[in-house]
């Protein structure tokens, strides 16, 4: 039988990533193109420039399209994913009214002010879906309940007019709404033009980006946990209800129809870290890497390897991005001596990370009652075998490794899968694609090292440092 193909799109918060992949789950393709700067005008405001998400969708495609060898009727369709949170204004005629707003941008969240020059307002989800094929149809899995009306039990438009009268958002201005694993619409012919893709391919329905991420990282059953290592760190657990009542998890609506995921808090900016400490060490440090053959995040790895569970007593808080309404925090270093190397700070960032995740991560699953077995590991960071370790030995737990690293685009080219019949469900299809790679199994002398670091100092820092940052800040931004 004739390979068939799927194309996963992963529309993310610093790069658009593309992957077509074999019914198997084998990449047989792929391209990315990172995206602008974001506009940051005034306090509060994060954006995204231009048509920044459109303009680098259609050249990674039309860059996949070109390496892709094989016939293109072969292709089944295109999964769509993009960001979550993030807020667009579209005129009447589909185009841009304003430059969306990043998921960091607290107006993102605010109630709806009408304009009228707004013709719809919708997700990142429901503008590129148009781009596409001249649809007006938005995602239910990435309509947010923070921002839009959506019924978390129903997956449609709420019909609590109460409840859908608080987001002062007229029904006229809302796109028809579509679960994940349906057909939104087709490739039109300008969307083929621009893009390189077939006219008349199927475009499907996904979820918000987190919940695409954990389909294609394969959390489909309880017992088992996720970490997503991303410019959002979050870990997750699969769930069957809407829980309304979590004090230490939100109930997000899963990439598989009237699913759910709980989702822990997380952490703003969590693997921009590393890019940030990367570009900190400068070109100098990069060169000598290079010489030698190594990529900077290897080369870092190589001297955090040489330093012992703990840096030496060097904890890291990784708050490196501030809420809008708690403005005073930021992020720690705490403990340093003598004995501390660039490869201790790199330990210690990745430490942090871990640990401020692991803290979220047992507190959701002691309210929820779940124990889970192991704990799959997704994104860049993932690509570590240092901090696959270290995860392992942190958590206590085993922690696997995917083969594709690219779970946005592995989720999404499942949900093609489904939703062209190729394979019978969600679960069929995850069986066929997705295949482990490896497996960290944990280090319990350092496991045990790591609890008690933590629930003598750790766990407590954050709350221990929160009047000093308050009166610092206070102190820097007095009239």
């Amino acid at each position: 039988m004739r390979d068939k193909f799927l194309i996963g799109v992963d529309s993310g918060s610093q790069s658009t990533k593309v992957i077509i992949f074999n019914q198997k789950g084998e990449i047989v393709a792929t391209a990315n193109e990172g995206l602008k700067p974001m506009l940051t005008n005034k306090l509060g405001h994060v954006e995204h420039p231009d048509d920044d998400l459109w303009d680098s969708l259609k050249v990674v495609l039309k860059k996949v399209m070109k390496e892709f060898k094989g016939d293109p009727k072969d292709i089944l369709g295109v999964g769509l994913c993009s960001i979550r949170c993030c807020r667009v204004f579209m005129k009447h005629d589909g185009t841009l009214a304003a430059p969306i707003m990043s998921w960091m941008d607290v107006r993102a969240y605010e109630k709806y002010e009408d304009k009228p020059e707004i013709g719809y307002t919708c997700s990142t989800s429901g503008y590129l879906t148009f781009r596409l094929t001249g649809s007006f149809k938005e995602m239910a899995a990435n309509a947010y309940q923070w921002q839009f009306p959506v019924d978390m039990d129903t997956w449609n438009w709420s019909k609590d007019q109460e409840y859908f009268n608080g987001f002062a958002i007229p029904k006229e201005k809302l796109m028809d709404i579509q679960v994940p694993g349906t057909i939104l619409g087709h490739v039109n012919e300008k969307a083929a033009l621009e893009t390189g893709l077939p006219i008349g391919l199927p475009v499907v329905s996904t979820a918000n980006d987190k919940a695409v991420e954990a389909l294609g990282s394969g959390l489909i059953q309880p017992n088992v946990g996720l970490l997503s290592l991303g410019t959002y760190i979050a870990s997750m657990v699969h769930g069957h209800k809407n829980i309304t009542t979590g004090q230490n998890f939100f109930t997000n609506l899963s990439c598989i129809p009237h699913q759910y995921l709980y989702e822990s808090g997380g952490i703003r900016r969590g693997m921009w870290l590393i890019s940030w400490y990367k570009n900190i060490i400068g070109e100098e440090y990069a060169a000598k890497a290079k010489a030698k053959g190594f990529i900077v995040e290897d080369a870092l790895a190589e001297e955090a390897r040489l330093v012992p569970p703990g840096s030496d007593g060097l904890l890291t808080i990784p708050d490196w991005l501030a809420p809008a309404s708690q403005l005073y925090r930021k992020g720690v270093m705490i403990g340093f001596d003598e004995r501390h190397t660039r490869g201790h700070i790199y330990r210690s960032l990745l430490e942090g990370i871990a640990l401020t995740l692991k803290n979220s991560y047992d507190a959701m699953n002691a309210e929820l009652g779940s124990t889970p077995e192991k704990i799959i590991v997704s994104g860049g960071g993932s690509n570590s075998d240092l901090y696959m370790q270290m995860i392992a030995d942190i958590y206590g737990v085993k922690a696997i490794r995917n083969k594709v690293n690219g779970a946005a685009a592995m989720g999404s080219a499942i949900c093609v899968a489904v939703a062209t019949g190729l394979y019978t469900g969600y679960a069929d299809a995850v069986s066929h694609m997705i295949e482990v790679k490896d497996e960290f199994i944990p280090n319990m002398e350092n496991h045990r090292l790591y609890e008690r670091i933590n629930n003598k100092a750790y766990k407590d820092l954050p709350k221990l440092m929160e009047a000093t940052l308050k009166a610092v800040y206070s102190g820097l931004n007095e009239a």
